[in-house]
């Protein structure tokens, strides 16, 4: 493999962005990126500023998304950006992800995948049809105690699942922060520019591909109850969901952003017949995993005994935290191996290719239409259909 930095571009995350930073931050972590370029805002002269800062020589700093692909196409290929980073809203994934693979750059998107389910199979087409690689950054996959505990389940250890209870609770949101000066808050609440749904959009995608990724099933049928909790609001801020699960199992699904002095305490618990498993964002180190015939055990990440994909996404010694950032980072890390073994004729290892792609992003999309619609329907039930 070679050790040759990815050239990498972004589209928005400019200034006062607060996503951009983060991307930033986790491709530089393992040092598998250099930020060559970026379209960092819609306003040119905020691009410009944007880049200026970053250190981004200024004739790669570029006033649209269109003129960064058009100009970089242009360079010789030892010096073209190679990987798009795209960090919009909602609204403004779908048109420079489907020309960035176009223009044959391969694409980390920030999630959800689109603004519509329709969007979403539209960029499903592309990526089939282009080639090239798509990586959707459901960050909380990317944590080592997550990795080990689909791992669990995955080799049979639970027995069958039967129940599966994902949360994600928020409360920054409790009051109507959109009605200030609140850039997140007001294009996360607009349905101009977030889509359909707002919570369910925002974090209960998190929460779904969380319980399909780690239970390794896919929902089938849903129920859920949505709700506009702040007076004023245009898109739900709070909702749950009861999930059937392709293999019999059953399962709920809450995400909230109005439950006043929560942060991002994102928690899955999975059972099986045999046993069962506990993971939450607060205590990412720890995965505890619950016997019916036998004592509970405590998995660690960097400790004893855990499988190759917790070690492919575990930095440091056994006792040292790995948070938020890092698993970012991991998303961005195995994206970078795969492009890597892509470039280099060489089959990627099966624990770099342990990110959400595709098929994530589309089911997540189909996930908001599915939960909005049962919420505003008296048929409660509905399925689950693609």
């Amino acid at each position: 493999m070679t050790h040759q930095r990815l050239r990498l571009g972004m589209i928005g995350g400019g200034q006062g962005a607060f996503i951009g930073a983060v991307h930033r931050i986790a491709a530089r972590i393992d040092g598998e990126y250099e930020l060559v370029c970026g379209a960092f805002s819609s306003n040119p002269e905020k691009s410009r500023a944007s880049g200026q800062l970053l250190g981004i020589s200024p004739d790669r700093v570029y006033g649209s998304y269109q003129e960064l692909y058009e100009k970089e196409q242009q360079l010789p290929e030892g010096q073209r950006v190679q990987v798009i980073s795209i960090v919009t809203p909602n609204h403004v994934h779908f048109e420079p992800t489907k020309l960035a693979l176009e223009s044959g750059f391969h694409v980390i998107l920030d999630k959800p995948m689109a603004f519509s389910l329709e969007e979403a199979l539209q960029l499903r087409e592309v990526v089939e049809k282009t080639g090239n690689l798509f990586c959707l950054t459901h960050t909380y996959t990317g944590y080592p105690m997550v990795k080990e505990a689909r791992q669990l389940v995955a080799s049979g250890k639970l027995g069958k699942i039967r129940k599966v209870y994902v949360e994600y609770p928020q409360g920054w949101l409790s009051t109507f922060e959109e009605g200030g000066d609140n850039k997140q808050a007001a294009w996360r609440t607009d349905p101009k520019q977030s889509g359909i749904a707002g919570a369910m959009g925002d974090i209960g995608t998190h929460a779904f591909n969380l319980a399909e990724y780690v239970s390794g099933l896919e929902v089938t049928q849903l129920c859920a109850d949505i709700n506009v909790v702040v007076e004023g609001r245009q898109l739900d801020d709070d909702g749950a969901a009861l999930l059937k699960f392709n293999n019999g199992a059953s399962g709920v699904l809450f995400a909230t952003q109005v439950a006043a002095g929560e942060e991002n305490n994102v928690r899955i618990r999975v059972y099986g017949e045999k046993g069962g498993l506990d993971w939450q964002q607060d205590i990412a180190n720890t995965l505890l995993v619950k016997w019916l015939d036998r004592p509970a055990e405590i998995y660690r990440t960097g400790g004893a005994k855990v499988s190759s994909y917790a070690q492919q996404n575990t930095r440091t010694p056994g006792g040292h935290p790995e948070g938020y950032l890092e698993a970012f980072a991991n998303l961005y890390r195995n994206f970078a191996l795969c492009v890597k073994a892509r470039l280099n004729g060489e089959e990627p290892q099966a624990e770099w290719l342990d990110y959400p792609g595709i098929l994530e992003g589309v089911r997540g999309m189909a996930f908001i239409e599915h939960v909005i619609a049962s919420g505003r329907s008296e048929n409660k039930w509905i399925e689950f259909n693609l």
